[in-house]
């Protein structure tokens, strides 16, 4: 962000319409804006003190994706894009979505491109997203382009809802049948054993391994499962720092039995669409490839997408180039091979993210589906196992007697 888009905190005393005092703290460009934005309040200034730089505003995905939504629908609606970005700026959030706006309508007043207002926040507006405005911009075609934006942002935001929740059931049930395995191991299982050392007689192999089981859990359980919680956390920090163990997870969640064709299809969609919609914007295929390196969310692919844009640069046809990578599936890169002999690449890659995105929902579909029968088959084995460890002393003392 360059330093014209800094803003500043102000600590503000004053009074209201009746005349009561009043006192907080407002960001603001400066000390006019401050004022002026308080006054618009009904607050009446009396002091007003600088506290230094204001920290980078923060906005969500789906902040963004409304941003993009309603900017779309009130240029459609003829209004100029300075004012739409005032009328979304005063909308009341809690996020630094206001704030950002805020600053793209100083910067287009100050005679900067709309999509070079997008750059200057990064975190909110990325690559892919800078360009399309861009690409909008030239062609005069900007409210469409944000309606497009708006919607491919909206299919990913619903996809990656429909597979959280198809993983969170599982993943619940199985820390619950957890939690119930470690109590019953726990509160349970030491009674069993003051019981059985009282029958004076050999135990069973699967009563030996539980009861086993519960002392090393009694035992190490809290250590351990301190370590594992801090190796998680390690682990999570070292991938979000090192481009190289992230790109190694991604490859590894590529060749998972169950997920690993989801992600694929996931990332082939995100590709597909991406670099369909910027050559049917009217991108250059070289240019398009600048925007393309975080399209997918795997790095396995961001990867793949720098090497097909060299692979490009040095004369090789799009197909190639993709066969050459090796992580896209055959079935997507023949269609491509197709149409770039009849020059319909970018309508075949549109179409190609749309089937994509039908096999992301037929997949997602059929994994909550099967996850259901895994989850009620372990959670059974878990307990079933556990209570019937602990009573087969008492059926072999019952058959003796």
């Amino acid at each position: 962000m360059m330093n014209d888009a800094l803003e500043l905190r102000f600590a503000w005393r004053g009074m209201d319409s009746e005349g009561q005092p009043m006192r907080g703290k407002i960001i603001a460009a400066d000390a006019l804006a401050a004022r002026a934005s308080l006054r618009r309040e009904g607050v009446i200034v009396t002091l007003l003190e600088t506290l230094g730089a204001a920290p980078p505003p923060k906005a969500r995905t789906a902040d963004v994706t409304v941003f993009t939504r309603q900017l779309a629908g009130l240029l459609r609606a003829g209004l100029p894009l300075v004012g739409a970005l005032e009328l979304l700026a005063g909308s009341a959030s809690a996020s630094g979505m206001p704030r950002i706006v805020r600053a793209l309508a100083r910067d287009i007043t100050r005679g900067v491109p709309f999509s070079g207002a997008l750059a200057r926040h990064p975190a909110a507006f990325g690559t892919l997203y800078c360009q399309l405005v861009s690409v909008g911009e030239v062609a005069g075609a900007l409210p469409t382009v944000l309606a497009r934006l708006a919607d491919d942002r909206e299919r990913a935001a619903s996809q990656r809802a429909r597979l959280r929740a198809a993983l969170t059931y599982p993943v619940m049930v199985l820390l619950l049948s957890l939690a119930i395995t470690a109590g019953l191991l726990i509160g349970v299982v030491p009674t069993f054993k003051t019981i059985f050392d009282g029958f004076g007689a050999a135990l069973p192999a699967p009563t030996r391994f539980v009861l086993a089981l519960s002392d090393g859990v009694a035992n190490v359980g809290v250590p351990f499962g301190i370590a594992a919680a801090s190796a998680v956390f390690i682990g999570w920090n070292w991938m979000k720092r090192s481009p190289d163990a992230r790109a190694a997870a991604d490859h590894a969640a590529l060749r998972l039995p169950l997920a690993g064709k989801l992600l694929r299809s996931l990332a082939v969609a995100r590709w597909s669409r991406a670099l369909g919609t910027l050559l049917s914007a009217g991108t250059p295929l070289s240019d398009a490839f600048n925007s393309l390196t975080h399209a997918t969310g795997n790095r396995v692919f961001d990867r793949a997408t720098v090497d097909i844009a060299a692979r490009l640069h040095n004369g090789e046809r799009l197909a190639a180039a993709m066969r050459a990578v090796g992580c896209f599936p055959q079935d997507v890169v023949q269609p491509i091979a197709v149409a770039e002999e009849s020059g319909s690449l970018d309508a075949m890659l549109l179409d190609l993210a749309t089937l994509a995105d039908r096999q992301v929902d037929e997949r997602i579909g059929g994994f909550a589906s099967l996850c259901e029968p895994i989850v009620i088959a372990v959670l059974g084995a878990l307990v079933g196992g556990l209570v019937i460890a602990m009573y087969l002393p008492v059926i072999q003392l019952g058959n003796v007697v």
